[in-house]
């Protein structure tokens, strides 16, 4: 068996095998060095998966989207809701089953969009959306959505900024680049390690002109 170290990184698209989980493209990966693997450590408490998939499912099981290179940090955690059976609104929290259908309540699908980062020990809570370009501080504990380009930590997690000005991250969201064909996006993946917006939009014109 080859050790682990922490420079491997499994990608995604290559290992998911729940149902319940989509994976966009094939550059998202997690670092798994530390523990037993993206499926099995980081994603939590979702119908699908090894043992789960045999059941007849209780309830409308929810969903984990994942965009495309998504960078998913060591021990990250990603908490679904097939487990969330304590109603902070009855007296009592714990979930008796004669009453476990009552007593679950859906937070709702889980979409970590393109190119977003989750930082080391991160955990995402049920329901919660990752804008696309996000950075999720190590340690973090993210219960409400992260917008698009921003920066978020702590517990509960809370913006510290957004990575650039709001024009900026404007016109990436409409350049839509994590939906270029693959030529396109290595193409211009030069201009997208960089800041430059003007150099990036120019290189995009270059290119469609060429393309037509």
């Amino acid at each position: 068996m080859t050790k682990k170290h922490w420079s491997k990184f499994q990608l995604l698209n290559e290992v998911n095998t729940n149902p319940n989980i989509s994976i966009k493209g094939s550059h998202s990966y997690y670092s798994d060095c530390w523990d037993e693997g993206f499926e099995y450590s980081v994603v939590r408490y979702l119908h699908g998966d090894e043992v789960s998939r045999q059941w007849e499912p209780r309830w409308e099981i929810d969903k984990l989207y994942i965009g495309d290179y998504v960078c998913i940090a060591a021990e990250v955690i990603i908490l679904m809701g097939g487990n969330h059976t304590h109603r902070a609104d009855w007296f009592c929290l714990y979930p008796f089953m004669n009453t476990i259908d009552e007593a679950y309540e859906s937070k709702g699908d889980t979409y970590i969009h393109d190119g977003s980062w989750l930082g080391m020990r991160s955990m995402i809570m049920p329901g919660v959306t990752i804008g696309e370009g996000a950075i999720v501080a190590a340690n973090s504990v993210v219960t409400k959505n992260v917008e698009p380009y921003s920066v978020v930590g702590g517990s509960p997690a809370k913006l510290v900024k957004y990575r650039f000005e709001k024009d900026v991250i404007d016109e990436l969201l409409t350049l839509k680049i994590y939906d270029w064909a693959q030529d396109k996006f290595e193409a211009m993946q030069p201009y997208l390690s960089n800041s430059d917006m003007g150099k990036l939009k120019t290189a995009i014109e270059r290119y469609d002109n060429t393309h037509k």
